[in-house]
């Protein structure tokens, strides 16, 4: 048995970002290509002929017709509202209180944490998706499960415990302080194991007092090798909350930067209604924000600006924000992203929507050096795209007039049928 893997197909290559150049200059469909696996790392990459004569040793997985792309990677997400996704709701706020703080104090007991990790990666496993950066909840316990299940598969992720001492139900305060030591805690346990990464992260400015925010802006300076993961801006009401709870903040984003929350490896989720002083900052600082296309329209949040951000040259993730966001999948994130964008006036080519949910993502998170490409020395996940998965689909693929408009249809209409194979850090998952 060789632990050597050809996977052959039509490969996503990625020469340049298709925001800054020609959509289908920067992304290319290399035909009859193949890639080589070993030891979870892509070492070689050509066309497929030429690999098979080179390793006649290596399993051979044929995808003939298919596309093989990076896994995609969603970039921001709350894993302990898997059970309540597409939960009838009206505004944020309500939301939360009626569903998600609910749901978060279960996972005070570890059992069900861990339950609930297990399902979360088996369902994001069979959308495509290969690594994420959720939310956690308050609990000790609910980041041990997240991180130990990843580990356990092998995945690349990104998580914190949340943080929250004020403005949600007492089973889900914390304080200043033991924000502080459990975060610092679960960094120092976790940041590095495998392919995990900390992030900190406190949930949101309502729900943390200036201590707890100080608390984390500390923990941050300690270690600014981590992430860190918060919301900015997601409703009009929820701002304005913030500038009652912060009469002396200039906006939302001096929140954060006052307690200092904002620097190059800060990700902030959402960012609909941003003011100029906070577009120039984060564009001057390099931070990156987070489009969650899915769960803006499903909480009626408001629509993304995408090419405002990217003529700033600000990195822009997406996400499902599961389960404010109404599915797992990546593909219907990309076609929502597709549909906010012509309503902001801007038609985002499929090369540009398959970019940000791989590169793209990857970049906002600052592990492009290791996951979002198919390139050599980059982490083998990869997700295998049948481009004919449903009558409906296959129809339209049928009649297409070149190579985009044959990947369109699956963006705009696929699921998780779409998905045809799933490799894991070398590992074929399906």
């Amino acid at each position: 048995m060789t632990d050597k893997h050809i996977i052959s197909g039509d490969l996503l290559s990625f020469e340049g970002d298709p925001f800054a150049q020609a959509p289908e200059d920067a992304v290319k469909v290399l035909s009859d290509h193949a890639l080589l696996i070993e030891a979870g790392k892509i070492t070689a990459r050509g066309p497929r002929a030429a690999l098979l004569a080179d390793h006649p040793q290596a399993t051979h997985h044929a995808y003939a017709g298919k596309l093989i792309c990076p896994g995609f990677i969603d970039a921001h997400v709350h894993y302990p509202q898997t059970a309540i996704i597409a939960s009838w709701g009206k505004r944020l706020i309500d939301w939360l209180n009626t569903y998600t703080f609910p749901e978060e104090m279960r996972f005070a007991d570890p059992a069900y944490a861990a339950r609930i990790a297990e399902r979360y990666f088996d369902l994001t496993t069979a959308h495509g998706t290969t690594s994420m950066a959720s939310y956690c909840t308050i609990h000790p316990a609910s980041v041990d499960a997240f991180f130990g299940a990843a580990h356990k598969r092998g995945q690349r992720v990104v998580a914190g415990k949340t943080c929250m001492d004020r403005n949600a139900p007492q089973g889900l305060q914390d304080t200043a302080k033991s924000a502080y030591d459990d975060s610092k805690t679960h960094l120092e346990k976790w940041h590095g194991t495998g392919r995990i990464s900390y992030a900190i992260t406190p949930r949101f400015s309502p729900t943390s007092t200036p201590d707890q925010l100080d608390a984390m802006g500390a923990l941050w300076g300690e270690h600014p090798e981590c992430l860190m993961q918060t919301h900015l801006s997601e409703q009009v009401d929820e701002i304005e909350w913030v500038r009652g709870l912060f009469p002396n903040a200039r906006d939302y984003l001096d929140t954060y930067e006052h307690f200092g929350l904002l620097g190059a490896k800060g990700v902030y989720g959402h960012s609909i209604y941003l003011e100029a002083r906070e577009v120039d900052r984060i564009s001057e600082i390099g931070a990156a924000l987070v489009h969650c296309p899915t769960s803006n329209t499903f909480i009626g949040s408001g629509l993304f600006d995408m090419a405002a951000m990217k003529t700033r040259n600000i990195s822009v993730g997406l996400a499902t924000d599961t389960g404010g966001g109404s599915n797992f999948s990546m593909l219907r994130t990309m076609a929502a992203a597709y549909e906010i964008g012509q309503l902001t006036g801007t038609s985002l080519h499929g090369a540009q929507l398959l970019w940000l949910a791989t590169q793209g993502s990857a970049k906002s998170l600052h592990l492009d050096d290791k996951i979002g490409a198919l390139d050599v020395g980059m982490e083998a996940d990869i997700t295998v795209l049948d481009l004919a998965s449903t009558p409906a689909i296959s129809q339209r693929y049928d009649n297409a007039m070149g190579t985009w408009d044959a990947i369109f249809p699956t963006i705009m209409m696929g699921d998780d049928r779409a998905i045809a194979d799933v490799w894991i850090n070398g590992a074929r998952q399906t």
